[in-house]
């Protein structure tokens, strides 16, 4: 918002950009925010006794404010795919199952990657929607680099890759396969991003993809724990 480039961007309302709120309070709810999830992460980390993860707690704090923030914004240079796949796929499930289970196999891993995959497509299709105005601010998202048609297969293949992986899951744990149970939320989604769509039309994108990682990821855990206990 500061730097000027939500100010043109189609889809839901910007507090800054817009002047509904001051950028000084949005920026001390982020780091009230912050606060908050250290004294979680603190809590966890006592109790789980894996010290290793303040370290990962502090390069994931890092990791958020320098996505948008600082002079070299990396959200800005085509990395925030990779980012959000370590950061809402990689770290949270491996670290969720670590922290209970003190133990990770490969089902866990590729779950991680699974949930990666649709947390970074959600961003893709974001990106994919903003390509006309990024590219006029200058904000070179990876979209922008690769383009219109090879960021809508990007979308696509990140989507399937998703499902493929519930092959490594199923091998130990069965009963993931029911997980495919959601693959009709991944139809529309994906075909509105290959039909061609543009602008406003892609906002449904954005919930049908938040909608099938939910989903998702209640089948796969579902799956898990039914495998565990048949």
């Amino acid at each position: 918002g500061v730097r000027g480039t939500d100010t043109n961007r189609v889809g839901p309302l910007r507090l800054v950009a817009s002047g509904l709120v001051p950028a000084h309070q949005v920026r001390a709810a982020a780091f009230a925010s912050f606060g908050v999830a250290m004294v979680a992460g603190l809590a966890i980390v006592l109790l789980s006794r894996a010290w290793f993860f303040l370290l990962i707690g502090a390069a994931m704090v890092a990791a958020a404010w320098f996505y948008t923030g600082g002079k070299r914004p990396y959200g800005y240079r085509g990395y925030g795919e990779v980012a959000v796949f370590v950061c809402f796929g990689i770290v949270p499930v491996l670290g969720t199952t670590y922290t209970q289970a003190l133990r990770i196999d490969m089902a866990t891993v590729a779950l991680a990657c699974a949930i990666g995959l649709l947390a970074s497509a959600l961003l893709v299709a974001n990106n994919l929607r903003d390509i006309p105005t990024d590219t006029e601010s200058g904000k070179r998202t990876l979209a922008v680099v690769l383009g219109d048609e090879r960021t809508r297969l990007l979308y696509a293949g990140m989507v399937a890759g998703a499902f493929a992986l519930l092959v490594p899951m199923a091998w130990l744990y069965p009963w993931a396969w029911m997980t495919l149970l959601c693959v009709p939320l991944a139809a529309v989604p994906v075909r509105t991003v290959l039909d061609g769509r543009t602008g406003r039309e892609l906002i449904p994108v954005l919930a049908g993809t938040t909608r099938l990682e939910l989903v998702y990821s209640i089948l796969a855990g579902v799956g898990l724990v039914v495998s565990h206990l048949f």
